[in-house]
């Protein structure tokens, strides 16, 4: 199951650039990439990859150097617009950025060197073998922005969120921690309210209407949500608080 950002797009398949352990860094891809990009695909991506292929380690926060003090996934950072700035505001978090499309790879590996961002890590595949991988009460927060709604009802059960998913970040996130959830598209907040609201792991943290009709404190609007804010379409900016 893939999981890409609206930000992302639906781009064609391509064979991508091969990880150690045999599968595929970036499996689509839309334009072709320019020199610099194809370059920082080549040279930087292994260096901040993970290799879930191997068993993870105990304390996810060693990954980084130094250790980080928390750390965070971003679920198909599209862009990277959100996810660097968050890396730029905390640079003692540690941050696991994942995106299976190669074009998005290569912008965030732009920014990355640009900005000298030393706090992430990338992962360009799965998001639920991501999480698969990650040891039991790792994470402080899961982030999940303007994800693909997969409007048609044939196709509903390839949105991220399912039951499933919902128990997978529950086992990941520590007590307290949260998942974050921003769309534009109604149907979709629906669907993942209600999931949530089923769990006995989470609850809402909203108490008022302006709690999920206005982003959280020093949000960085994507690219996407921007065209969404141009057109009309208003976000709900939903968060969710691990119990227990």
């Amino acid at each position: 199951m893939r999981q890409p950002t609206r930000d992302a797009g639906r781009d064609r398949l391509s064979e991508g650039v091969a990880r150690p352990h045999g599968s595929f860094f970036g499996r689509r891809k839309g334009h072709k990439l320019r020199a610099r990009q194809a370059d920082l695909i080549k040279r930087l991506l292994p260096r901040l990859a993970l290799d879930i292929g191997s068993p993870s380690p105990p304390d996810l926060a060693r990954l980084f150097e130094p250790p980080a003090d928390a750390v965070r996934i971003e679920i198909g950072f599209g862009g990277g617009e959100h996810l660097i700035a968050e890396a730029l505001a905390f640079p003692n978090t540690g941050f696991i950025g994942c995106e299976p499309y190669v074009n998005g790879m290569a912008k965030i590996l732009t920014q990355i060197e640009a900005h000298n961002i030393a706090n992430i890590r990338l992962f360009a595949g799965d998001a639920t073998e991501l999480l698969a991988w990650t040891p039991p009460l790792a994470l402080t927060r899961i982030d999940l922005i303007h994800p693909d709604p997969w409007p048609k009802r044939r196709h509903w059960k390839r949105r991220f969120v399912q039951d499933s998913t919902v128990a997978a970040m529950a086992r990941v996130l520590k007590p307290g921690g949260e998942f974050r959830f921003v769309s534009d598209i109604d149907d979709y907040c629906a669907w993942t309210l209600a999931h949530l609201a089923r769990s006995p792991d989470f609850v809402w943290t909203a108490e008022r209407a302006s709690d999920w009709r206005q982003p959280w404190a020093d949000y960085t609007l994507t690219r996407y949500g921007a065209k969404a804010e141009r057109e009309d379409r208003r976000a709900a900016y939903l968060r969710f608080m691990k119990i227990g």
